[in-house]
């Protein structure tokens, strides 16, 4: 059993403070997130968290990914989509993920152990679509929803190739609210896993009572769902924990809605519950979704209970 995040964590700008960073930010190359995302590693693995992230600390899921796809653009804040989505302008995600990894190399002196890493996160392509306003070029959303599939590959495929993570995520959140076309959103994910050399999982939240039969079918290795902040989930998963197959489950166990530190019992129960239905080697613990929002200590708390749990059970 082995634990990571959904993605996010909190984060807050810097501003330069010695000369070298001042000259930078006069030039204009000074990254105001840097030591956002040192801060963020460490906290994870202070916390005992497994597989990483690089704390996503760049803005919101949506806009993060689509300032840089030809064909989208950013109106006060929202994705319109305003032509034909073509592939990437540059790389997205890879430079942070390279300096999140060298963080977590230093915090183990230079080697990262067996077992540790960081995953690759991308917002899936139904997500962002649904996110989006089509204003021009597209009649539906389901064939925008392709095409950015294709886009997003290329970041995906890069990240395998320049970061080496644990697993790529996609994260999906819009499949459990009966507005997307599950077949279109099943095609898109195959696009994004053909020929994929590392394991590829999907975050879904929300209530799955109506989606869980369908999204058991994707064609993805690791199922992450939420259960600390729902009543629902839990049970479903119980039913219906056949459809799975091979499927590892990403076990959202710590509640990501409130910003209080969750009761050490809730979570033991939880886990407890998880390990009965689907058995801890088939089980990655997490938050029900990520942690921006709450304050820094609550996160980390969060994170540190759930790893207490995990230590005891594995």
């Amino acid at each position: 059993m082995r634990s990571t995040v959904v993605g996010s964590f909190p984060a807050e700008e810097s501003s330069p403070s010695n000369f070298k960073d001042k000259l930078l930010n006069t030039f204009g190359s000074y990254d105001p997130f840097k030591e956002a995302i040192k801060a963020s590693v460490i906290a994870q693995l202070d916390a005992g968290v497994d597989i990483i992230s690089d704390g996503q600390v760049r803005g919101d899921m949506v806009s993060i990914f689509t300032k840089y796809i030809p064909g989208m653009k950013i109106e006060d804040g929202n994705t319109v989509i305003v032509s034909k989505i073509r592939n990437p302008t540059q790389e997205i995600s890879i430079n942070d993920m390279k300096y999140a990894k060298k963080v977590m190399k230093e915090y183990f002196n230079g080697n990262i152990p067996e077992g540790k890493g960081i995953k690759g996160i991308i917002t899936g392509p139904n997500t962002i679509v649904h996110s989006s306003r089509i204003q021009s070029f597209y009649k539906n959303k389901e064939d925008a929803i392709i095409d950015l599939a294709h886009s997003l590959k290329f970041e995906v495929d890069a990240i395998v190739k320049k970061v080496d993570p644990v697993y790529i995520q996609v994260d999906e959140p819009f499949l459990s609210t009966g507005m997307v076309d599950m077949k279109v959103a099943k095609e898109a994910i195959d696009i994004i896993h053909d020929g994929l050399e590392v394991p590829l999982g999907m975050h879904v939240c929300g209530l799955l009572n109506d989606a869980f039969k369908d999204i058991a079918k994707f064609n993805v290795d690791i199922l992450d769902m939420e259960f600390a902040g729902n009543n629902v989930n839990l049970g479903v998963l119980e039913k219906n924990a056949s459809l799975l197959g091979d499927k590892k489950v990403g076990f959202g166990c710590v509640d990501s809605s409130v910003n209080e530190v969750d009761d050490i019992k809730d979570i033991e129960n939880l886990v407890l519950k998880a390990i009965e239905i689907v058995g801890k080697d088939n089980l990655i613990l997490d938050p029900d979704c990520g942690l921006r929002r709450a304050p820094k200590d609550v996160a980390f708390e969060k994170l540190r209970l759930m790893n207490e749990i995990k230590d005891k059970y594995s």
